[in-house]
């Protein structure tokens, strides 16, 4: 699946139509540069399970919370994480049974931590500016 998106309205109105097939337990991985859109989409992931809460970057916090919807939401962002240890320590292994969706920002960082059944999601940046977002097999 591929979708090309104009604008921040679109990544957010495309991340609200995947969260209607998500179902508690499962993770996505975002993988894609700085302003690719990452945050936008997870702000749709949590629109669309019925979360009206402000949808923010996690960078400095690691991770937040969005309860209140069909499925909680662990919004992760890895781009700070310098260990794996780091992430260990947090409680990533409770989140992940936590019967929620875990949203992970900068997941290829530590790959090797997240279920074998992830949904990988990768973020472009077209020279036009649009944003490119493939779920890679």
């Amino acid at each position: 699946m591929t979708a090309v998106l104009n604008t921040e309205a679109e990544t957010v109105d495309f991340g609200a139509r995947v969260a209607a097939d998500l179902s508690a337990g499962d993770t996505l991985a975002l993988v894609g540069d700085l302003g690719a859109g990452k945050t936008h989409f997870t702000k749709g992931i949590v629109a669309g399970l019925g979360c009206d809460a402000t949808v923010t970057s996690p960078t400095f916090t690691l991770v937040h919370e969005y309860t209140g919807g069909r499925l909680p939401v662990f919004h992760f962002d890895f781009y700070r994480l310098e260990a794996a240890e780091e992430l260990l320590n947090i409680g990533w292994d409770d989140y992940l049974d936590a019967n929620g969706v875990a949203v992970v920002e900068w997941a290829d960082k530590f790959p090797d931590l997240l279920p074998a059944n992830t949904q990988w999601w990768q973020f472009n940046i077209s020279p036009e500016g649009a944003r490119t977002l493939s779920r890679r097999p």
